[in-house]
């Protein structure tokens, strides 16, 4: 039995969503453009919000796996948008397209045999391709819970689809 091999496929697995996680498709899908900027009382995130967070933090964390120069957002302001809303519409499609597009760059590092997943990152302090793989997944998984409560607050979100 391969456990290399399997522990990769768990990992895309993990990271693109399904089994017991919400998957970054549904989360988002069929959110009209006019809640994308909306905030439930009581709540201090909108969907756009919590997009726009989810793509720099990924972006941070991938970049920061494959470029040992690159420079981190300063935390916590730089990884948070400046409105509530996208500034343009199209800003929410652009977001969600480099969302997909890193997700899909972690996935094929972490799929790649040639990727040492245990081995520690030369720039870092520890960390290693595996760790920063589990840390998307798990930073993605705890905002697209997020997301699903404000589309709910905002009823915007059918359990049954």
């Amino acid at each position: 039995m391969n456990h290399d091999h399997q522990l990769r496929e768990h990992l895309a697995e993990l990271l693109g969503g399904g089994h017991a996680h919400l998957d970054f498709e549904k989360a988002i899908g069929g959110l009209s453009p006019e809640l994308r900027g909306a905030k439930p009382p009581g709540l201090p995130h909108t969907p756009w919000r919590l997009l726009e967070h989810m793509r720099i933090a990924q972006w941070d964390i991938l970049r920061f796996t494959v470029d040992p120069h690159h420079v981190s957002p300063e935390f916590p302001d730089g990884y948070w948008p400046d409105g509530d809303a996208p500034p343009a519409p199209e800003d929410w499609d652009r977001s969600v397209a480099a969302f997909r597009a890193d997700l899909k760059q972690m996935i094929d590092l972490v799929s790649n045999p040639a990727t040492d997943l245990y081995r520690r990152l030369p720039h870092g302090q520890g960390q290693t391709v595996l760790r920063e793989a589990l840390l998307v997944a798990d930073h993605n998984a705890y905002h697209l819970g997020q997301l699903v409560t404000v589309r709910r607050l905002l009823g915007a979100w059918d359990d049954k689809g």
